[in-house]
Formats: C-alpha cells, sequence, structure tokens
C-alpha cells in the first residue's frame, strides 16, 4: 500500500507544484529564494524537480528569465511574463472551484461513512 499511495501522491502534487510556484512569481525570485518561499508556507520542493519545472515554465512562456550579474555569484530570476499573469489567474480559479467540488464530495464520503 506504502508504494501506491506514495505513487498517488507525487502524481497529486504534480500538478499543485505548478500552481505554487506560479503563485511566487509576481515579483523576480531565483531558485534558492523560490524554494524558500515555498516551504515558508509547507510546501517542500527539491531543486532537481524545481528547476526543471522553471525551463519548462519557461520555455510554455508563462515566465521570463534575466541574469543578474552584479553579486559574486549570478543569480538567474524568474518572474510570471503577461501571459503567465493570464494563465495563473486562470489556473486558480479552477483549482478554487475544483477544490471547492472535492470539499464537498469529500464531506458527502465522510457523512456517508465511505471515509
Amino acid at each position: 500500500m506504502n508504494d501506491l499511495l506514495n505513487s498517488l501522491t507525487t502524481e497529486l502534487r504534480r500538478g499543485t507544484l505548478t500552481l505554487a510556484v506560479l503563485s511566487q512569481l509576481h515579483e523576480p525570485q531565483y531558485g534558492y529564494s523560490l524554494v524558500q518561499l515555498l516551504e515558508m508556507s509547507g510546501i517542500t520542493i527539491d531543486q532537481s524537480t524545481l528547476y526543471p519545472l522553471l525551463r519548462r515554465l519557461e520555455k510554455q512562456e508563462l515566465l521570463t528569465s534575466s541574469w543578474d550579474t552584479t553579486e559574486s555569484r549570478p543569480r538567474k530570476y524568474y518572474v510570471l511574463s503577461d501571459y503567465g499573469k493570464t494563465v495563473f489567474d486562470a489556473l486558480k480559479a479552477e483549482w478554487e472551484k475544483t477544490s471547492s467540488e472535492l470539499a464537498l464530495l469529500l464531506k458527502g464520503a465522510e457523512k456517508d461513512g465511505t471515509n
């Protein structure tokens, strides 16, 4: 059961991580600062997951990036593009709708004793 539960949990988290990352990029962030912001909200994300996700979101034109080379260590900053803001707003609305619907279903399952 643990293997199945881990697999299902990973599948469930995959989509929510995209929304979580997008939610934190209204202001420019670099990878480590993004990890810290997410962790402050209780969301853990490995760098091996984050950086490929950021590259994919940039390729999909949801993010733009720029390098800051003013400090000793160059940092690549990511921020939502205008298109990314539009997509984020739509995803957020879809998430809220789906969350509400699922909450009703799960409450019904509790009342029915199927939980």
